[in-house]
């Protein structure tokens, strides 16, 4: 006699959506600095799945199931910052603004290529005077709430203007410098600072407030070190030292 189960299509697709789920939860709380919670909650699931209906244990597949129920409602609160995070960026990836963002003008692209040239320039400079900045640049999101945390400026984008902002003798050089659609916004912004444990310790508030926007944003975010005069840019919820050439490459594919 034959003892087997049949898998379809439809079980295929269900396998597949689970997997994805768990995928992305992983990454989510990978970012986060949480992943030993990931494996504690597979473990957990896996434990109830063998009792509720492997095993099929009434008693402790009922105290397992009220755990479950309760759980989830604690998790939301825990992670509501992740999980806010994570609906918003699925929200982005699908809107309107997203699918015609790369339909540019040639007279854009121009001023784009310019913008990010300026960028880099107040960076290379302030790189080799380790001149500490933090330059923000938003994306589909428009910072407004941290926009109106500084002063405004609106402004077009010049490198003497960066770096004489950033300049130490200056009163805003404290804080962050957000461009929004090719104009310098606001400068001394105030950024959520991030509360992932795996960045190194010798990262000082500036990287730390970087990679904060980088994960309640889509925006990019470049760091010059006061310190050292490295460039660290913060993006997707990452945050890694790169060389000038690299930030120009970068800043190019930027909308500026």
């Amino acid at each position: 006699m034959n003892i087997g189960f049949q898998i379809g299509f439809k079980d295929i697709i269900d396998i597949l959506f689970v997997a994805i789920i768990l995928y992305e939860m992983f990454r989510l709380l990978k970012r986060s600095g949480a992943v030993n919670v990931f494996w504690g909650i597979l473990a957990f699931l896996l434990v109830w799945f063998l009792v509720s209906y492997v095993l099929a244990l009434e008693l402790t597949g009922a105290f397992f199931d009220r755990i479950i129920s309760v759980g989830a409602i604690a998790l939301i609160v825990i992670f509501q910052d992740e999980i806010r995070s994570f609906f918003s960026r699925i929200g982005e990836r699908f809107s309107f603004a997203t699918l015609h963002r790369n339909l540019h003008t040639d007279k854009q692209q121009q001023q784009n290529e310019h913008n990010a040239m300026q960028i880099v320039l107040a960076c290379k400079n302030m790189a080799q005077t380790k001149t500490g900045a933090l330059i923000v640049i938003s994306r589909q999101q428009e910072l407004r709430e941290y926009i109106e945390s500084g002063e405004r400026i609106n402004a077009e984008i010049s490198a003497r203007l960066i770096e004489n902002i950033f300049s130490k003798n200056t009163p805003l050089h404290d804080g962050a410098l957000i461009i929004n659609k090719g104009v310098l916004k606001s400068a001394a912004c105030i950024l959520p600072v991030s509360k992932n444990q795996k960045i190194p310790k010798h990262y000082g508030l500036r990287h730390r407030a970087a990679l904060g926007i980088a994960e309640k944003s889509d925006a990019l975010a470049v760091v010059v070190s006061e310190e050292t005069g490295e460039i660290s840019v913060a993006r997707n919820a990452t945050l890694k030292p790169v060389k000038i050439n690299e930030l120009e490459q970068i800043l190019s594919q930027e909308n500026l």
